[in-house]
């Protein structure tokens, strides 16, 4: 298992079951009212806002449910003001991890994750610690099905992606931040069916950890992004794929 790709695949196999699918929908809701305060109301013009509206249909949120988030960020509907945070530490072993938050009380997350790192053996540390060793990436999962790998490589490439590869039925294709629309857009024109597309970080380099340190850090990660206030967990572990489908 290689970085965080894995853990983003493995994540979108989970959330088709996930028990949790109300907090699902929660933390959605609140990614698109703190896209429309900033980038406005319509995911036309709003890229950030339309990725995070295409999640939601994927997870079949309720098209009102959807509309009353978008209208707290535009301000037609009362709504709180979120400040985003990137929260940077180390798990077990010197895992680098970063949790990205959404908050309407810094104070209270702030401590909430530090007692989350403490709690599973790591440490939180300062910003830019472990930000450096994330690049920020365009990540399309598309399920190896009757699709033949060089087709689906050749309309991901002509179209910008940087990288292609096989894992677990899926192919995994990268792109950078700004060709990441334009890939996704070639492959649904092509009728190649997405099964997630999300902008992500990367890892330059990975920990390879086995038994119960990979146990520990995954146990951390799982209680970070159990967290409410917590949108998004990257790490650069490298874990045993039957570990982490355990979790």
């Amino acid at each position: 298992m290689s970085g965080h790709n894995k853990w983003a695949s493995i994540k979108h196999k989970k959330a088709a079951t996930d028990s949790k699918r109300g907090k699902v929908f929660s933390k959605l809701a609140k990614e698109m009212t703190a896209s429309a305060r900033q980038g406005g109301g319509d995911p036309g013009s709003n890229s950030r806002l339309r990725l995070v509206v295409n999640k939601a249909k994927a997870v079949n949120m309720p098209a009102d449910n959807i509309d009353r988030a978008i209208k707290k960020g535009t301000g037609e509907l009362p709504g709180v003001t979120y400040e985003e945070i990137a929260y940077e530490g180390y798990g077990p072993k010197g895992v680098a991890i970063i949790a990205e938050s959404l908050t309407d009380n810094k104070n209270r997350t702030s401590a909430d994750i530090r007692n989350i790192f403490a709690k599973k053996g790591g440490n939180m540390a300062g910003s830019g610690s472990v930000s450096w060793i994330f690049t920020k990436k365009g990540f399309i999962l598309v399920a190896l099905n009757d699709i033949d790998e060089d087709t689906v490589m050749s309309v991901a490439l002509d179209a910008g992606a940087e990288d292609m590869k096989t894992e677990d039925g899926m192919y995994e294709i990268t792109t950078s931040i700004s060709d990441f629309e334009k890939v996704k857009d070639a492959l649904e024109k092509s009728s190649i069916a997405i099964e997630s597309a999300e902008i992500t970080m990367i890892p330059a380099s990975t920990i390879k950890l086995e038994g119960a340190d990979a146990k520990q850090v995954l146990s951390l990660v799982e209680m970070l992004e159990d967290h409410d206030d917590v949108q998004n967990v990257y790490a650069n572990f490298d874990i045993p794929d039957e570990l982490i489908e355990e979790e």
